[in-house]
């Protein structure tokens, strides 16, 4: 695919080539399949204005406005919903998706310390075969917990001393017992690899973390086939919240070129109640960039392959760790720092990342880059600069994902180039891990969303699952006030009190990123009728009310897909 069939506006071009525009307005005399009315009905449409109801038609909206209006546009057939006062806003979406969470092997979700930890461990070590490794899921994070803390590998033998036990921790770590150590042949002399660590104590005795590209000293089982029914598992979490649309970054719950197949036999199927905008990742993408291209070329799939339903949204890429890998200008705090000299992760060399940045473009791709630190950030924009120089990206909708911690002129940089940031609320579950490894100065200024939006610049929500718990009300609390699950409130000059603001973010925002705002992300005449009801009114309820919010019931494409069993 050549760079000059998608130029000069890819999105544009997508829109025309897969039927993502959106329809004419609704005909004088036109009857609406169904109407909703007196309702507070947010529609995102950058004016904050609030409707009483609206009319769809198929799959779409054809108007929104007074209940009288709404009124009009019924026929002796159409379906009349009373809303009673209830708040509705357009479907809610996840800009940075990886799964709902739980997942295969031991359940870590709910523990709150070490203790249960070692318990479920021990559970599944006794019921296990001889030799048999244990593994957990990774949807948790050591924040939860009492003690605020990793277990370590000489707790995890105390439970389970004869099988390799290997829990993950997000995206990033493992934490191994002694048995995986050895099964796998890790010892303090082993050397970590490019890009990862390998984690020793005080002593130089190995704790059993393991941190980004050292985890490939590990060879786990090979997890059963994902099926369509996982598929399926995961929309009726999403629907649960509301969430009609989701950004899958780079991983689901097998690797992306597969996980795009299933979507769409889901999709060919009829069972589809989310919108999968899909961004591939082929896990080599530390080796010869010619041969990365060329994978990706091989499989098949390109850019902006899809329709409304499934949709190839382009590349994921990646340069540094996560909460305790973030590639950062200045070194960590000691112990973390090893006397000023630790300054995070580079997870793919600058070289190598700008070559594979430019052929990518040069074939067409939208980019999207996993950058945490603000020397990652440097690196992504280098990299992004070097590319548009070559062939212009502006208005492509390349993102950076995380960008944890920036500058000024990193902004402008990325503001000039048109980029896109796809921010997540790791602060609220991990804010105490940032201040343990980078100290309370930067770590109140992790994801300053409040200067994002002051700068000028595009920007999109989501909650990185399963990495952190999927739930879209912590994560509008969270920019609201800046509170942290367990630690106060984190860098309160932040905070975002527009809910309008934060709600459009997570609707009309989503949309914008994706190249799809002409047919999703706000309540307007021909989008798509993708909208939740929620349990109390976003815009006025008290902000501590906020966190505990839900979804009363939620619809896509004029279809009810989700109810509250206590909602009528």
């Amino acid at each position: 695919m050549s760079k000059t069939i998608i130029m000069p506006f890819k999105a544009a071009l997508a829109a025309s080539l897969f039927g993502l525009t959106a329809p004419s307005l609704a005909q004088p005399g036109q009857v609406a399949d169904a109407i909703f009315v007196n309702g507070k009905v947010f529609t995102a449409d950058g004016a904050g204005t609030v409707a009483e109801g609206f009319a769809i038609k198929g799959d779409r909206f054809v108007a929104a406005g007074s209940s009288a209006d709404m009124r009009r546009l019924a026929g002796p057939a159409t379906r009349i919903v009373d809303l009673k006062g209830r708040f509705v806003s357009p479907g809610l979406t996840d800009a940075h998706f990886h799964s709902e969470g739980g997942g295969k092997g031991v359940d870590l979700s709910k523990v709150a310390n070490i203790r249960d930890i070692l318990t479920a461990i021990g559970k599944a070590a006794a019921v296990a075969k001889p030799g048999e490794v244990i593994l957990t899921n990774r949807d948790w994070h050591e924040m939860q917990l009492k003690e605020q803390r990793l277990p370590t590998a000489l707790e995890l033998d105390t439970v389970a001393p004869n099988h390799p036990v290997v829990v993950k921790r997000g995206g990033h770590s493992y934490i191994l017992n002694s048995a995986a150590l050895a099964k796998w042949n890790i010892t303090p002399a082993t050397v970590s690899p490019a890009g990862g660590h390998i984690s020793k104590d005080a002593t130089g005795a190995l704790t059993g973390e393991l941190f980004d590209n050292a985890k490939t000293l590990v060879t786990l089982p090979p997890d059963p086939p994902v099926t369509v029914e996982d598929v399926l598992t995961t929309q009726r979490v999403l629907n649960s919240y509301g969430i009609t649309s989701v950004r899958v970054i780079g991983g689901y719950k097998t690797d992306t070129v597969t996980a795009y197949k299933l979507f769409s036999d889901a999709r060919d199927a009829g069972k589809l109640s989310v919108r999968y905008n899909v961004f591939l990742r082929n896990r080599d993408m530390t080796s010869d960039p010619a041969t990365y291209v060329a994978t990706l070329e091989q499989s098949g799939l390109r850019q902006y392959q899809g329709d409304h339903w499934v949709r190839i949204g382009g590349i994921k890429l990646g340069v540094d760790g996560g909460f305790e890998g973030g590639h950062m200008s200045e070194p960590y705090i000691e112990p973390y720092g090893k006397g000023g000299t630790y300054y995070g992760l580079v997870t793919m060399k600058p070289d190598a990342f700008t070559d594979v940045v430019k052929r990518l473009n040069a074939n067409g791709w939208v980019l999207a880059t996993h950058a945490a630190g603000d020397a990652a950030v440097e690196q992504v924009l280098d990299a992004y600069e070097a590319a548009n120089a070559i062939d212009p990206i502006a208005g492509d909708r390349w993102a950076i994902e995380h960008i944890f911690i920036t500058n000024p002129e990193q902004l402008r940089r990325a503001k000039a180039l048109g980029l896109y940031l796809s921010v997540q609320n790791h602060l609220f579950v991990a804010g105490p891990a940032f201040r343990k490894y980078i100290g309370e100065p930067r770590a109140s200024q992790i994801t300053p969303l409040k200067t994002y939006l002051d700068s000028g610049m595009n920007v999109a929500l989501g909650t990185d699952a399963d990495v952190i718990p999927i739930n879209p009300y912590w994560e509008l609390y969270h920019y609201m006030t800046r509170q942290t699950r367990s630690d106060g409130i984190y860098g309160a000059d932040e905070r975002v009190p527009d809910r309008a603001k934060l709600l459009e973010l997570i609707t009309a925002g989503y949309a914008r990123l994706t190249g799809e705002e002409a047919v999703k992300g706000s309540i307007a005449p021909g989008k798509l009728a993708d909208f939740v009801v929620m349990s109390g009114d976003f815009l006025t309820v008290p902000v501590e009310q906020v966190r505990d919010m839900k979804a009363l019931t939620t619809y896509v494409g004029g279809k009810q897909v989700f109810r509250d069993p206590a909602f009528q």
